[in-house]
This record gives C-alpha cells, sequence and structure tokens, in this order.
C-alpha cells in the first residue's frame, strides 16, 4: 500500500474531496475499529479525505471514533492532518464567516476516551501539549489564507464542550471568562490523539455565529450549514493551496513528543 503523507478531516459541512485525482476508498482496520477514508492524488501529491462525523453528517461529535481514525491515519503513513471545525464565537472580534488557525484549547468534554496510552505493556505516559497543535501548520495556514484574501485570525482558545446540544448562555459566560474564544464539539480529542501518536495536526475553525447568550437568535444546525456553504469556497481554496504546497517534512516537535513522552 502507497504511503499517504497528507490528510483532511471534514468536519460540519466539508464532505467534498473531489479536488482529488485518482481516488478510492480504503477501508482501515485498526485495534480501535473500522475506518472508511477517501485516498487520492492532489498536484501529485498522495491525500487522504477523512470525513469525521460520516456518510451523510450520520454520526453525532460525542460517538465519533476518533482514536480509530486518528490510528488509521497513521496507519497509512500521514505525517500532517488539517482539519476543519464549524465552531461559534465567543470572541465579538472573531465574527461569523470568519476562520480562526486556534492554538490553545479547554476540555469540557465528559465521556470520550482521550487517550490511547491505557498502561498495561506501555506503562504510564504523559504527552507534553504546550503547543497542541502544530505551529508549522497553523503558520502556513495563516499566511495562506491571508494571501486569498479570508479574514482570519491567527490564534484563539477552541473550547470542546460535549455535545450534541448547544451549549447554554450561563456556560458560554463561563468558558469565555475562562479564556475560551470560540466553541465547538470535535476538538478534543482529535487534537490530543494527534499529538500522543506523533502526528503534525493543526484546525482551520470557522465561525459560523455567535454563541448562545452573545447570539440574538436561538441556534440552529440549520443555521450552521447555511454559513458553512457560504464558506465552502474559502476553505475548499485554502485546503487546496496547503496542500499543493506545505512541506511534507517539517522541524517541529510534533513527532519528537511522541518519541520523548515516556513512562
Amino acid at each position: 500500500m502507497a504511503k499517504i503523507d497528507l490528510a483532511v478531516i471534514g468536519g460540519t459541512g466539508v464532505y467534498r474531496a473531489d479536488m482529488l485525482e485518482k481516488s478510492k476508498e480504503m477501508d482501515i482496520t485498526t485495534a480501535y475499529g473500522r475506518v472508511t477514508i477517501l485516498t487520492g492524488e492532489y498536484k501529485g501529491r498522495k491525500v487522504a479525505f477523512l470525513t469525521r462525523h460520516g456518510k451523510g453528517h450520520s454520526v453525532p461529535p460525542h460517538l465519533v471514533n476518533y482514536r480509530a481514525n486518528i490510528q488509521a491515519l497513521k496507519n497509512i503513513g500521514v505525517k500532517r492532518i488539517i482539519a476543519t471545525a464549524a465552531v461559534g464565537s465567543l470572541n465579538e472580534n472573531m465574527k461569523p464567516r470568519d476562520f480562526v488557525i486556534v492554538d490553545q484549547f479547554l476540555d469540557f468534554t465528559k465521556a470520550r476516551v482521550s487517550t490511547f496510552f491505557d498502561g498495561g505493556r506501555e506503562g504510564v505516559r504523559h504527552t507534553d501539549m504546550t503547543d497542541p497543535y502544530c505551529r508549522e501548520i497553523r503558520q502556513f495556514l495563516f499566511k495562506k489564507a491571508q494571501e486569498l484574501g479570508i479574514s482570519v485570525h491567527d490564534g484563539g482558545c477552541y473550547v470542546t464542550a460535549e455535545g450534541p446540544r448547544f451549549e447554554t448562555p450561563a456556560e458560554i459566560k463561563m468558558y469565555k471568562l475562562l479564556g475560551g474564544d470560540v466553541v465547538g464539539m470535535t476538538s478534543v480529542p482529535e487534537v490530543v490523539l494527534a499529538r500522543e501518536a506523533g502526528l503534525c495536526y493543526a484546525t482551520v475553525a470557522m465561525v459560523t455565529n455567535f454563541a448562545a447568550g452573545i447570539s440574538t437568535t436561538s441556534l440552529s444546525h440549520r443555521e450552521v450549514l447555511e454559513v458553512m456553504k457560504v464558506l465552502s469556497n474559502n476553505i475548499s481554496s485554502l485546503i487546496m493551496n496547503v496542500l499543493e504546497t506545505i512541506p511534507i517534512e517539517g522541524s517541529c516537535r510534533c513527532k519528537q513528543e511522541e518519541e520523548t513522552s515516556g513512562s
């Protein structure tokens, strides 16, 4: 099986991977479950596309098999992952239709398995999360978004809520007081598992609405999808540009963390 260097994990409203040539579906079996990945080529580079919520958005955020997804990407040789996520904003400066290249997270999930390291033969392992999102990919995404004229923010704290319900205004107020900028339901444990696996991982968060208590209207999934339709051209242009030009090998510490995190 040919090694795949780059991967895109598509979130809500990001399902199209028709930029790929020679595309085919691959079923990857892992210790955590089976994963279907679309693989192909873009500008001569081998790329994998994984739909986080399954076909037809059938898997809610709290039931996504994050361990299987990340393990499957590692099994086929992926080195760098670009993830997308629809988010609500807690920061008035991060407006609907803006992109945020997040650099930190707050974890408010409750019932998800968030590590590969469950003890046993590997012992107890602790992974450094000072830079949870790859600095090199973040900088590359930010620069390319600016070049494309996209309204983009360099850095932001992603609050991961359990879902699938939306948050209450009281929760949003708390998240904001704690330093959160945007809120979504998928970055954790995905980013944690990628770091444990030694993969370079970064997220493009696309603001679809202001969060509860900040927005003047009630929130709905339909609203999210409608804004994502508007943003689809921008995110497609950004991803295609990055896939074509980003270095395959980096000088970041992402893989080093896997190698040095010990029991």
